[in-house]
């Protein structure tokens, strides 16, 4: 059984203003809310509210991941292999706006917002992209966007990997796309971003 990820957009101040104790617990309502049904196919695309109990919270669905992070991470090195080979501007906007999304790190940025019980069992943030940084990412995806056609070539030539889950360059966009949409309405809201592995 692999990683998965749920990302969430969501009101910072009101998750800041929820007791440290019961943040984690909200956030698993939002990620998989007790009135989902667990045999339906998962809705693509955002759903607002997350829940009914954390109405200042949406849920993200992507449409090509089946909820695995697997992809995420996989997209992550395809940019790793094919970087190298990007223009300039390319490689410095694409930089900006991917690797703060798809790198699950240990000390993720934001995590001081729960309790910081360390053990192995605890659920750990695979990303947390406060409200202030959000713009940030936007104005990354608008550099890089009109560039990323010119990396076709060379990042089948060096990143693509047949059958995988990331095969070739037009997997490659489709989930950086999505990515965009997320990234897009949070920073319409006003709102940060946070992945849980869930």
């Amino acid at each position: 059984m692999g990683l998965d990820l749920t990302v969430l957009a969501l009101d910072w101040g009101r998750l800041e203003r929820t007791p440290v104790a019961g943040r984690l617990e909200l956030l698993h309502e939002a990620a998989c809310p007790e009135d989902l049904d667990p045999y339906a196919a998962p809705e693509a695309g955002w759903v607002f509210p997350a829940s009914p109990e954390v109405p200042w919270c949406g849920r993200y669905e992507f449409a090509c991941t089946t909820g695995s992070y697997a992809p995420h991470f996989w997209a992550g090195e395809g940019w790793d292999r094919a970087r190298g080979f990007a223009a300039p501007a390319l490689r410095d906007a694409l930089d900006g706006f991917l690797l703060p999304l798809v790198r699950a790190e240990d000390d993720v940025p934001g995590s001081g917002l729960f309790p910081s019980d360390r053990t192995p069992w605890r659920t750990r943030l695979l990303l947390a992209v406060p409200p202030a940084r959000v713009p940030g990412l936007a104005a990354h995806w608008a550099h890089a966007q009109p560039l990323l056609v010119g990396l076709r070539t060379e990042y089948d030539r060096h990143a693509a990997r047949p059958g995988g889950w990331i095969a070739d360059f037009d997997a490659f966009t489709v989930l950086l796309s999505e990515w965009a949409v997320v990234v897009d309405e949070a920073a319409r809201r006003g709102w940060g971003l946070l992945g849980l592995p869930v």
